[in-house]
């Protein structure tokens, strides 16, 4: 019996799970929290030293759990881009900018002002919520700090160096979030020059890792601290959603894994370069050779139902159950409102991180349940806005699989359902992204000739879910509204959003 120990580092939590790979059994699991910081509005940060704390504690709960201490290898699954700059050692130099972070909307627009072959695999342009815009906006607001940091990085490899002691980057994040490209295997200094952090080339890891690869070795004292007999081999992970995509068994193109919690990551493989506007990618080789990765997302999903439920609503997750069971007694078309889900911006199709939440059609008749339901449909069409826009370039999405925190909230999921129009394999209990952990460190522990094999083999099973057709249609018909009301707030909401923090 292999058993290997997985991490998925979330946005509220890292959960930790020891597994048997012959049977793709978790042994034993277990969560740790950590907090978020929301200093001025668009802004997210958490500390690295709390994920390391939360993560020995996890792990040792893990072991503990499933009452083994011969771990073969461990692997490492993180949000992306959480950016972390520091000191060569590991010390943190400024607080992690977490990946849902803004700040660096208007360094992302400036990306597109520049031509590079390799920009093509982005479309033409970063995301606010990559890390070589957050890097320029460091490098612009903070100097100090940008001067200081030695290593920039994203949380995955920060773990990674605090588990091992060796510094080196996941080929799937440099691919998606840092402008690598992954088709020659290179950095492109050059272009970090045009982008004005021509020195982020020498602070990035020189060592790129595809994911299922050997890093090296559990560093000794930290094998004792996780409880376990030996040092494991470290295997390279990726972005959570990504690696999800080995759990569910969603490697091929023509399926998709739709990942909707805190945010709703929408992920697919093509078989060949093309452009695909609004989107992310295609990537080449990030996650499986010779195929391209297109990645789509919601920046706010499910954290806009805990927000209104707790800041606004100040329920506690007693009454946020209630609420949902309230909501889903109301259809659709009854709460007579409009809701505009871009809290934190738009990711996919619009890629503006200067769009805004909207809730239209208020009145004092209005309450909770209405507008919880009303948000809640806005994140089903946010969702389809993406999967409609994607085949109407041309992706053939012939299956698609669904896990995340949207299992918990049967609302949710029955709206995401419905507004998708067709089945949707349901993966209720398993955590996609530690599956994927053991599918890469399965790999990397060379029980299989690539990831793709594994993932065939250790994929979660899943259930399948109908829509109600009137149901869709009353979502095909909103998602009209949807766009043409994104279009005439646009100006507005970026007004507002340049405001954000002015007056701090």
């Amino acid at each position: 019996m292999s058993l290997v120990l997985g991490f998925d580092l979330g946005t509220g939590s890292v959960r930790a799970g020891v597994y048997d790979v012959d049977g793709g059994t978790m042994l034993g699991g277990a969560e740790e929290r950590y907090a978020t910081s929301f200093p001025r509005p668009g802004w997210a940060e958490q500390q690295p030293e709390a994920w390391w704390t939360a993560l020995l504690s996890a792990g040792l709960r893990a072991v503990e759990a499933a009452g083994r201490r011969e771990v073969a290898a461990i692997c490492v699954a993180a949000t992306a881009s959480t950016v972390v700059a520091c000191r060569a050692d590991g010390t943190p130099v400024y607080p992690a900018i977490l990946w849902m972070d803004c700040r660096a909307a208007g360094e992302a627009c400036e990306t597109g002002e520049a031509y590079h072959p390799v920009m093509a695999y982005s479309g033409g342009e970063d995301a606010a919520e990559w890390l070589v815009p957050k890097a320029m906006w460091l490098k612009r607001h903070e100097p100090e700090v940008f001067a200081r940091a030695e290593v920039i990085c994203e949380a995955i490899d920060y773990i990674n160096y605090r588990l091992s002691g060796e510094w080196a980057a996941s080929r799937m994040t440099a691919a998606c979030k840092w402008n690598y490209d992954s088709a020659a295997g290179r950095y492109v200094p050059e272009l970090y020059e045009s982008f004005g952090v021509g020195a982020l080339a020498d602070k990035l890891p020189v060592r790129v890792v595809p994911v299922g690869a050997p890093l090296g070795r559990l560093r000794t004292e930290i094998a004792a601290e996780l409880g376990l007999a030996s040092a494991p081999l470290l295997v390279q992970g990726g972005i959570d959603a990504e690696m999800g995509m080995l759990g569910a068994g969603t490697t091929e193109p023509g399926s998709m894994l739709i990942v909707a919690g805190t945010s709703v990551a929408h992920l697919t493989h093509i078989d060949e370069q093309r452009a695909l506007p609004g989107f992310w990618g295609p990537y080449p080789n990030a996650l499986i050779d010779g195929l391209w990765l297109v990645e789509g997302g919601q920046v706010s999903a499910g954290s806009i139902l805990d927000w209104l439920t707790g800041t606004i609503f100040g329920l506690d997750e007693v009454g946020h159950h209630a609420l949902i069971d309230e909501a889903a007694r109301l259809s659709p078309e009854e709460t007579g409102l409009m809701v505009l889900d871009y809290w934190m911006g738009n990711r996919t199709p619009y890629r503006d991180a200067g769009l805004r939440g909207a809730v239209l059609g208020l009145s004092l008749g209005h309450g909770r349940a209405q507008i919880y339901r009303a948000a809640v449909d806005a994140v089903a069409l946010g969702t389809i806005n993406v999967v409609r826009t994607l085949e109407n370039e041309g992706v053939k999405i012939e299956r698609v699989v669904m896990g995340g925190g949207i299992c918990h909230n049967p609302l949710w999921l029955a709206a995401t359902v419905d507004a998708l129009g067709r089945p949707v394999h349901l993966v209720r209990k398993a955590n996609l992204s530690l599956i994927g952990t053991v599918a890469s460190a399965a790999c990397g522990l060379g029980l299989y000739p690539d990831l793709a094999s594994a993932s065939r083999s250790l994929a979660a099973g899943t259930e399948a879910m109908m829509p109600e057709p009137e149901r869709t249609a009353w979502y095909d018909a909103a998602l009209g509204r949807y766009d043409a009301l994104t279009g005439t707030l646009a100006p507005v909401l970026h007004r507002l959003s340049a405001t954000e923090g002015r007056h701090r």
